[in-house]
């Protein structure tokens, strides 16, 4: 195993970027921060890469903060740093052209939890665990809690936020912070089915796609039926588009090279 606190491998257009810190439950430090952030740079100017899978070895999926690292520190500047850098890897997730699909194993806490609702999609194993603890700490998890929010149904959200109690795989798939649940020797399988799913499908239509439905969440009804009208006769004219409804209309599979 290497030394490097982030892993990555690519096969058949599907960019596999691993947390590497087993012994530490794949904590964040900003070293393991900084990794994420260069290596979301690389991912989305590689037009090859068609969709990105986030995963951690070892026991658990991840474990939050190194609160280790965040307790030497009694800097103001550096935990804004510190938490900042958190903040702009989940809106760098959705940024990103291509979808990002968490394999989660184990135990998730925190910011673990955090990355896990940031991500586009999300396959946990029928094990893992889920919680947003920080207030058990004294440390009410703040910039958890944005993600989840908008991921989980409120009163749901804020139990967890609230109580700090770990939820099972099936509850996190009740209510929609993960997309499937499988058996734990079933996860790769399960995880790489979604992503050559994606991946089956034109990448200039997913990317457009993905922009679409984050941009349209802020706005107003009216504004938003707006952007997505515009969108999809945008999309109409492109050569994707007409290849595809020509194939439909003539019921045969569209081919698109």
């Amino acid at each position: 195993m290497t030394d490097s606190v982030l892993l990555e491998s690519t096969r058949e257009g599907v960019r596999t970027l691993t947390l590497n810190r087993p012994t530490q439950f794949n904590a964040m430090t900003g070293e393991l921060l900084d990794e994420l952030l260069a290596a979301f740079d690389r991912v989305a100017a590689d037009d090859s890469v068609r969709v990105v899978i986030l995963a951690g070895t070892g026991k658990a999926f991840c474990a939050g903060h190194d609160l280790k690292q965040a307790r030497a520190h009694e800097d103001l500047d550096y935990q804004r740093r510190l938490f900042g850098r958190s903040s702009e890897i989940m809106q760098r997730i959705v940024a990103l052209p291509q979808p990002v699909i968490a394999r989660v194993h184990g135990m998730t806490t925190a910011a673990g939890c955090q990355l896990v609702a940031g991500c586009d999609l999300a396959v946990a194993a029928a094990e893992a665990t889920f919680a947003v603890s920080g207030v058990r700490l004294g440390l009410f998890c703040s910039t958890p809690a944005v993600a989840l929010t908008r991921n989980v149904p409120l009163k749901q959200s804020m139990e967890m936020l609230l109580t700090g109690e770990f939820i099972d795989a099936r509850t996190a798939l009740e209510c929609g912070l993960v997309n499937r649940v499988c058996k734990s020797d079933e996860l790769d399988d399960c995880v790489n089915e979604l992503a050559h799913n994606i991946c089956r499908n034109p990448p200039r239509v997913v990317r457009l796609g993905k922009e679409l439905v984050y941009r349209q969440l802020n706005q107003p009804l009216n504004e938003a039926y707006a952007d997505a009208t515009e969108t999809i006769a945008c999309n109409m004219m492109m050569d994707e588009a007409i290849k595809g409804v020509d194939a439909f209309i003539e019921k045969r599979k569209p081919r698109w090279n």
